[in-house]
């Protein structure tokens, strides 16, 4: 199926700060857009499912005419060059002015190392998957956007789904690569844990090294500890090493797993039933939204026919965060009277706007940080797919688990009373 009007039904409100005039530009003949991902190495298994979702957007955006009448120009920046390579390259693009936006970045490391260069530069940077939560902590970003989401809401949904799911849980071990990622994960699931339900004991911590062929060392000592919940934000090549290791040796039957990036291997491994799954955002292509919305329908028949599986979240995090670009543009255009927008005036489209995606609305508050919503489920048997799905769904709001801006988010989870939980929506209830 052709993917040819996928971003026809985008809307867009934006609160734009007032601000001094800024001087109008010659609208180009091509629009450059700096992408950094993965596309080599074994971080390429969650980035060239990015880079998939952005050939496929950027094709559609030109067979329209481009963005507000200007074919767009990607630029793919390899990630896995390391943070300086990344760096350098960030800063070749942002000197051509053609090269007016950057999409970066899915490495947390290099989203750190670049905002402060994107803040200098004063170069518009969406954050298509920079899940670290210190990435806008000082709320004093004028030019770094996230409308993705972070790892406060992304991890804390864990354990409130964990908690309704099994009250009872008394012992939980953790699995994690052994980065700022994994170890980020860890301390906020711990958090909110200790927050929600005090008498839960941690009985084991892993965190193997990123890239590890063999999991059977951590699955013996897993199998050992016998925890009521094991929990894991392994992923890629990593987390389906882990699942094809693990379910022979009845990990997944003796312990209630985890795995917070599944929803990335559901085509690939064969996951039982029951397994508590989730794509960090709402970045989910069968949710009840998503499946009414004609537009990622077509994406993702598109995104199947052109690269032979459906799309993961990673892929719909990069689909979103063009939506987002395109809707600043337009909103920009629209601000200043129909001229082509500087740096500038992009920025300013985006600070406080809300944009319709595929799976839902991002929210841009007031630190440039986003508001999604988090759906989280267990897999199931699909009656019309050949890999399970994601049921028993709740999709919690974006905002009811994230601090205020400004509030140190750590000390906002030990705020949390037990009682919090029933507030929020039961598992089942996203349908």
């Amino acid at each position: 199926m052709k993917f040819t009007a996928c971003l026809s039904a985008l809307a867009l409100t934006a609160g734009i700060a007032s601000t001094a005039p800024v001087a109008a530009q010659e609208k180009p003949s091509s629009l450059g857009l700096g992408i950094f991902t993965f596309t080599s190495g074994p971080a390429a298994a969650y980035g060239m499912p990015g880079k998939n979702a952005a050939d496929l957007m950027i094709d559609d955006i030109n067979a329209k005419g481009g963005i507000e009448g200007v074919p767009v120009t990607p630029i793919y920046v390899d990630e896995a060059q390391g943070a300086q390579g990344v760096i350098a390259e960030y800063r070749r693009l942002a000197g051509d002015p053609k090269n007016q936006v950057m999409v970066a970045a899915l490495s947390s490391a290099n989203c750190l190392a670049l905002a402060p260069i994107a803040e200098q530069l004063e170069v518009p940077t969406v954050g298509w998957n920079c899940d670290t939560h210190q990435l806008l902590i000082d709320g004093k970003s004028k030019y770094v956007f996230r409308p993705n989401g972070n790892t406060i809401p992304e991890f804390i949904a864990y354990a409130i789904y964990l908690l309704d799911r099994k009250p009872d849980v008394k012992t939980v071990a953790i699995i994690n690569p052994d980065y700022a990622f994994g170890h980020d994960g860890a301390n906020i699931f711990k958090a909110a844990l200790k927050a929600l339900k005090p008498d839960i004991e941690v009985v084991a911590e892993l965190f193997p090294k990123l890239g590890s062929p063999n999991y059977q060392t951590e699955i013996s000592r897993l199998s050992t500890a016998h925890p009521d919940v094991v929990f894991s934000n392994l992923w890629g090549a990593d987390l389906e090493n882990f699942v094809r290791q693990a379910e022979p040796r009845g990990l997944f039957a003796s312990s209630q797993v985890i795995l917070a990036l599944g929803e990335t291997v559901l085509q690939r491994v064969a996951l039982p039933d029951g397994v508590i799954v989730g794509v960090l955002g709402d970045g989910w292509w069968m949710s009840p939204d998503a499946k009414a919305n004609p537009e990622t329908v077509k994406f993702a028949e598109a995104y199947k026919a052109r690269f032979g599986e459906y799309p993961v979240f990673p892929s719909i995090k990069m689909a979103n965060a063009l939506i987002y670009v395109k809707a600043a543009y337009k909103a920009a255009m629209q601000k200043n009277g129909g001229k082509w927008p500087s740096r500038a005036e992009i920025a300013q489209a985006m600070t406080g706007s809300t944009v319709t995606t595929l799976t839902g609305k991002t929210q841009t508050r007031a630190d440039n940080d986003g508001l999604v919503d988090q759906i989280v489920g267990v897999t199931v048997k699909s009656p019309d797919k050949a890999f399970p799905v994601i049921g028993n769904m709740v999709r919690y709001k974006g905002d009811s688990l994230m601090p205020v801006a400004g509030q140190d988010p750590i000390a906002w989870i030990s705020t949390l009373k037990p009682e919090f939980v029933k507030t929020l929506p039961q598992p089942g209830s996203y349908k």
